[in-house]
């Protein structure tokens, strides 16, 4: 089986961690303040963006971090690593919550269709011990016709008896 993890990573969200890490160097801060910012914007954890950081991004943006401390040491800010137009923070915030929303809805329909499966599931093993309890009530029923009748056969019987 080779099913998607919900919470898998997207392109879009490698891109936004590494360009985050890659300008908080430039910026002299530290990556751990850029995994925070990131985790926040992602509603991931900061350790599951450090995790990602340096087990799979780090690798493809060696020369980009190279490029960024050197920026940094020149003092030079230039964003000549970013995937887009210079950094605008109102762009950024629609960006994320557009990841963020297009995240939720994917989950949603997963989501749904989990509940939905498992409710019919349910309504099918109910219906499976709904029929089950009906042949054993028509069991008693019929046992319980029989017993009337062995009655009302005995039970003549016993007056006959008396009266001999």
């Amino acid at each position: 089986m080779n099913a998607t993890r919900q919470d898998a990573w997207t392109k879009d969200e490698d891109i936004l961690l590494a360009d985050t890490v890659l300008r908080y160097i430039r910026d002299g801060k530290t990556q751990l303040e850029a995994f925070k910012e990131v985790a926040n914007k992602l509603s991931r954890t900061a350790a599951a963006c450090g995790f990602r950081w340096n087990a799979s991004i780090r690798k493809q943006y060696q020369d980009a971090i190279q490029t960024a401390k050197e920026e940094r040491k020149q003092g030079n800010r230039k964003d000549i690593w970013s995937f887009s137009e210079p950094h605008d923070h109102e762009r950024e915030t629609i960006e994320t919550a557009i990841l963020l929303l297009e995240r939720m809805k994917s989950n949603f329909g997963i989501t749904n269709e989990n509940h939905l499966k498992a409710h019919q599931e349910k309504t099918e093993q109910l219906e499976k011990e709904n029929a089950q309890l009906k042949e054993v009530l028509a069991r008693y029923e019929n046992a319980w016709e029989e017993m009337g009748k062995l009655w009302n056969w005995v039970e003549p019987e016993k007056d006959l008896q008396k009266l001999k």
